[in-house]
C-alpha cells in the first residue's frame, strides 16, 4: 500500500483518512450515575447520485464487497465506499444477486469522469 504525503499531516480525528469515521466528531453521554461515556456522532451518508461514478460492476457469484474494493481502490477496507454509492440496508446485499449492476464511485466531494476498463487496469 502506498503512503500518501497527506498522511504525515496530523488528522483532526483518531481515524485514518481512509476510514468512514474520519472527521466524525465525538460526544459524551452522561449516564444517570454520572459516568461519562464517549461515542462517535452519527455519520451522514452521502447522496449516491452526487458521487462521481468511475465504473459499473456486474456482480458474479464469487464477488464480495471487500474484494471489489481491493480491485477498484487497492484497499479492501474501502468496501464502505461501494456501499455508500449503492443504496442497500446491509453490505451483503451488494453482492448477493449475480447480475446486479453496482456503481463504483469516487469519494464524496471528489469530482471526476468515468474511466474505461483499460484505465482501471
Amino acid at each position: 500500500m502506498t503512503i500518501s504525503p497527506l498522511d504525515a499531516i496530523p488528522a483532526p480525528s483518531p481515524y485514518p483518512r481512509t476510514s468512514r469515521y474520519y472527521g466524525i466528531g465525538t460526544a459524551v453521554h452522561t449516564a444517570p450515575d454520572g459516568r461519562e461515556v464517549p461515542y462517535l456522532r452519527r455519520r451522514p451518508l452521502p447522496q449516491p447520485t452526487a458521487l462521481a461514478q468511475i465504473a459499473e460492476h456486474v456482480v458474479t457469484q464469487a464477488d464480495r464487497s471487500d474484494l471489489l474494493a481491493n480491485r477498484y481502490f487497492g484497499d479492501a477496507g474501502l468496501w464502505w465506499r461501494i456501499a455508500d454509492a449503492n443504496p442497500v440496508l446491509h453490505p451483503r446485499e451488494l453482492t448477493d444477486t449475480p447480475g446486479r449492476r453496482i456503481r463504483i464511485t469516487l469519494p464524496e466531494g471528489v469530482p471526476g469522469t468515468a474511466m474505461s476498463a483499460v484505465e482501471m487496469g
